[in-house]
């Protein structure tokens, strides 16, 4: 069940917030909606959206201006919070990248994270939620996000390409099994199994395919005056396993733009236009 906890009239659609008891998380979990204008009575394609590190259910909607674009495009957008919220788990806030607001997408096998920090199985829940409760047509979803929730993305998809039929990315880690804040994620939530790390991971992941698994193509940008690039990022590494693949990739890469939502603004038409064409 849905409670509405605010609503906004906006670019002729409605934001909405909402909140959830989560049967993955077993606590309470908010996520927010935007429905263009003409919603009532239609099943619409929607588009969900993982934000990244320290980032809430509000981040997307508040800094990246895409309802103007998705008021245009008939798009309804859905984006999830990045962790539990109150599990009580000792030390959940005292990092900034794990914990509260780093949930990193995946379900934790690890003490004491394994009970509520199932933030894979959560997407998929909210997935099926948004289906039945709102005017979404279960054939017409994609998915995107920003760097830990790019990751969250390309991975959803590439697990579940029957469940998301677009797929795109600004600044993902792209790799997390080579990177600092996935060895300490997939470490701390998964343990020292690096072959369970592999199910998490994109790169990884696109290296099982023989052929294209989202064959009209993905979308990733990435800025180059990222700080995170060198160190955290690793989108040659997805790149390669694409081409390997047969995947068709536009990676674009932009000089000057950083890892910040001041970014994403300024490419977020771009990524709900591709959706669009994609989702029909």
């Amino acid at each position: 069940m849905l409670e509405l906890l605010s609503e906004h009239a906006c670019f002729g659609g409605v934001q909405r917030f909402y909140k959830t008891d989560s049967a993955a998380v077993k606590l309470p979990m908010r996520f927010s909606v935007y429905l263009p204008p003409g919603f009532e009575g239609q099943r619409l394609p929607v588009l969900f959206y993982l934000a990244g590190l320290t980032c809430t259910e509000e981040t997307f909607m508040t800094k990246a201006g895409a309802q103007r674009v998705a008021a245009e495009q008939g798009l309804i957008l859905v984006a999830p919070d990045t962790s539990p919220r109150g599990a009580a788990v000792p030390g959940e806030t005292d990092s900034w990248d794990f914990g509260a607001g780093a949930g990193f997408y995946v379900d934790a096998t690890e003490e004491p994270w394994a009970r509520h920090y199932r933030m894979y199985s959560h997407i998929l829940e909210l997935r099926e939620l948004v289906l039945a409760e709102l005017p979404a047509d279960p054939a017409r979803v994609g998915i995107f996000g920003h760097s830990m929730g790019g990751h969250g993305a390309l991975m959803l998809a590439l697990r579940n390409p029957d469940l998301f039929r677009s797929v795109s990315a600004f600044a993902p880690i792209a790799a997390p099994m080579r990177c600092p804040w996935g060895h300490k994620a997939f470490g701390g939530y998964l343990g020292a199994d690096r072959a369970a790390w592999r199910e998490y991971d994109a790169t990884e992941l696109m290296a099982r395919h023989q052929t294209a698994p989202f064959p009209a193509g993905i979308l990733i940008d990435q800025g180059l005056a990222d700080k995170f690039l060198a160190e955290q990022l690793y989108p040659d590494a997805f790149e390669e396993a694409c081409r390997a693949a047969g995947q068709p990739l536009e990676l674009r890469r932009h000089a000057g733009y950083d890892h910040g939502y001041y970014f994403i603004q300024t490419f977020v038409e771009d990524h709900l236009r591709f959706h669009r064409r994609q989702l029909g």
